[in-house]
């Protein structure tokens, strides 16, 4: 079996018009998120619910940097991520192709990056009628973490339908304050 976590990126700023999608930073409530996250990945690893991340592959997108920053820093751990040009805004046949790709050494791996690529791959993954997959499909927001165990051996057997999604953990699920704006 892999498990496969999906880390969509904190709540980033729209503060500067001129400054590049790529180039936009978290946002302070992006910022708490993402440490919040990492807090409770901390203490779901000191429960065994969450294993060590052997693979960790990244966009490259400002957003995703300042995530993985924040969630490390609340696991008070380094992830080493490997940053990957094809993840920044891919869709998620290009992301089915990337995880695909990966070592089969490898049995833990996060993927750190940008909707709705990341809401479709686990969409597709993960068949209807999985209970958590009812929650994704209505919204996945800024700084949710999903996994997704999957019953394979190897990562090029990824495909549809052969995932459970057995974490759903949404900021606002940790914290109140960090949900939609009303």
């Amino acid at each position: 079996m892999k498990t496969l976590t999906l880390l969509r990126h904190a709540k980033s700023g729209y503060d500067d018009p001129l400054l590049r999608d790529f180039d936009r930073p978290l946002n302070d409530r992006g910022r708490q998120a993402a440490m919040v996250i990492g807090k409770w990945l901390r203490k779901a690893r000191e429960r065994g619910e969450m294993p060590e991340f052997d693979h960790v592959a990244a966009s490259p997108a400002v957003r995703c940097k300042q995530t993985i920053d924040g969630v490390e820093a609340g696991m008070r751990g380094r992830l080493a991520p490997i940053y990957e040009t094809r993840i920044y805004l891919s869709s998620s046949a290009t992301l089915t192709e990337l995880v695909a790709g990966f070592a089969d050494h490898h049995r833990h791996a996060l993927l750190v990056g940008h909707n709705p690529g990341l809401e479709d791959l686990l969409l597709e993954l993960v068949p209807p009628g999985d209970p958590l997959r009812a929650e994704a499909e209505l919204k996945y927001p800024t700084a949710t973490l999903a996994r997704l165990d999957l019953h394979i051996d190897n990562w090029a057997k990824v495909d549809g339908g052969r995932a459970t999604l057995t974490h759903f953990i949404r900021p606002r699920d940790l914290d109140p304050s960090l949900g939609p704006d009303d």
